[in-house]
């Protein structure tokens, strides 16, 4: 039987973070991961000679973490922000800018000339009206508990009406989380929201107030090379602290060893660890399942006195660990289909819709949920594709609903999980040449790439909040345990990584606690 110091399941961002800080503290470390890859939902592919991102692609600036790990691993100078240009939002009437001085869609000024031309005066005179409302309204506040079960949409609904939420707030929340602001818990969303409206009097104001408190420039970073380079880094440390990444590897079962006290053992964990069939589930389309003839390699058992969880999948994993999670599932967040176009287009030169378009409901004519102009968006890019050739990314998907589309002729419906390649590329095309604004041809498509991800943005709604603080209160009594990853720190690499560092030092305080205590 194998034995580790500290075993981390899962190698998505939070768990290769755990898993160097656990390293460093000097612990032995193991990551067990059962896709081919690790990355999690970052990752990369190739499209016409190009090494673009095939999941995340930006970060949130807030906090200064992702910025603090990527220096640590050496990547500081290639911090980068994205080029200046703005983004705007389809609606049915057409396309407009969305704030830029907004969080989540929300304006933090209703008369700015560009939420007045996406909202239009109608809307503007009804979101003004936030400014003389009671602090109170919309935040479904229990009479004398200080407790909120506001939904994000009704929220916005209650104090800047409908054309706030449904041509600026639903978009956004679309593109970021792949889902309806009225599924979404305030407080998880933007947790300190509801507390600036209080303190400020008005929604406007509270967005004005966490905006001025934002570091200075972009809301959002990249990484010149693409985000995947950080996962590459992270993958080399661990490489060079003597920790292995173990793909192709899903843990079936985790049991609790009791303590020895006459060999004054600590308690353990002893964890299954099955190969991943050919067939196994990869939770994206261009990862490859594990090694040929994995279903006859037999089962691994190794033993650990320190566990940590970066995978959805934890509650269930520990049900013979921790009683009461068994009947706990996290939400399982949407299933989104990425399209990646690689056009000669100088006209796209002029990047006519900023660094991409996010889009409303009730588009009928576009089926996709937003398009990022890659090229217009980081300028490494632009760099390595060259003059006339351009990027865009199309996303399709909301959880709670189809990945759907339409058949590129607009006479049938169809699911984007189940196009074929080139129809889904023509279905891409369309959609671009809507949201652009500029007609685009087949022609003019060098190369394009499809990418689907399941699981990968789990929507923070209350009941998903609720069972994440059960799982964090049920692991915190256990000892030795510990959890991280987007499933529980919430959408965004500037959740993921400052969460799974102090999972890991948690984990490590444990351990020199116990040290100072044998001895």
């Amino acid at each position: 039987m194998e034995a580790w110091d500290a075993v981390v399941v899962g190698a998505g961002i939070g768990g290769l973070v755990a898993a160097r800080d656990l390293a460093a503290g000097g612990l032995r470390v193991l990551v067990v991961e059962q896709r081919a890859t690790p990355g999690g939902s970052v990752g990369q592919h190739e499209v016409a000679g190009l090494t673009l991102d095939s999941g995340a692609e930006s970060f949130a600036t807030r906090g200064g973490a992702v910025a603090a790990l990527a220096d640590e691993l050496g990547l500081g100078a290639r911090v980068v922000a994205p080029d200046p240009w703005g983004a705007w939002v389809q609606l049915a009437s057409g396309a407009g800018p969305l704030p830029r001085t907004g969080l989540l869609g929300i304006p933090a000024d209703p008369w700015s000339r560009d939420v007045r031309r996406t909202i239009g005066l109608v809307g503007a005179l009804r979101a003004a009206l936030d400014r003389v409302l009671p602090a109170r309204v919309g935040t479904g506040a229990g009479a004398g508990t200080g407790t909120s079960a506001a939904t994000l949409g009704s929220l916005v609904r209650a104090r800047m009406g409908r054309r706030v939420l449904d041509r600026l707030v639903r978009p956004v929340v679309a593109g970021v989380h792949a889902a309806d602001p009225d599924d979404l818990a305030v407080d998880a969303v933007s947790p300190g929201l509801l507390a600036a409206l209080a303190a400020n009097g008005s929604l406007g104001a509270a967005v004005g107030h966490l905006r001025a408190l934002a570091p200075a420039g972009a809301a959002v970073a990249g990484l010149d090379g693409g985000i995947h380079v950080l996962v590459d880094a992270l993958v080399a440390d661990l490489a060079e602290r003597g920790v292995p990444v173990r793909t192709g590897a899903r843990v079936t079962a985790v049991l609790r060893v009791d303590a020895d006290p006459e060999a004054a053992a600590p308690a353990a964990f002893e964890v299954t660890l099955s190969p991943v069939p050919d067939d196994g589930p990869t939770g994206s389309a261009i990862t490859a399942s594990a090694a040929t003839g994995a279903e006859t390699q037999p089962a691994v058992v190794v033993r650990t006195n320190r566990l940590v969880l970066a995978t959805p999948e934890a509650a269930g994993l520990l049900t013979a660990v921790v009683p009461g999670l068994g009947d706990l599932h996290p939400d399982r967040g949407a299933d989104v289909v990425l399209v990646t176009l690689v056009l000669d287009a100088p006209v796209l030169d002029a990047a006519p819709r900023g660094t991409g378009v996010l889009v409303a409901r009730d588009v009928d004519r576009v089926r996709a949920k937003a398009l990022t102009h890659a090229t217009a968006k980081w300028a490494w890019l632009a760099r390595d594709a060259g003059p006339g050739r351009h990027v865009v990314r199309l996303s399709y998907g909301v959880a709670g609903s189809p990945v759907a589309g339409a058949a590129p002729d607009g006479t049938q419906p169809a699911d984007a999980r189940t196009l074929g390649d080139d129809a889904l590329a023509a279905l891409a095309l369309r959609d671009a040449s809507t949201l652009l604004g500029v007609a685009l041809s087949p022609a003019q498509v060098v190369a394009s790439a499809r990418v689907a991800w399941s699981q990968a943005l789990p929507r923070p709604s209350a009941a998903h909040s609720a069972t994440v603080a059960r799982v964090r209160a049920g692991v915190a009594g256990a000892g030795g345990l510990a959890v991280c990853g987007a499933w529980v720190a919430g959408n965004g690499l500037a959740s993921v990584v400052p969460d799974a560092r102090r999972a890991a030092d948690a984990l490590l305080h444990e351990h020199r606690t116990g040290a100072q205590s044998a001895r």
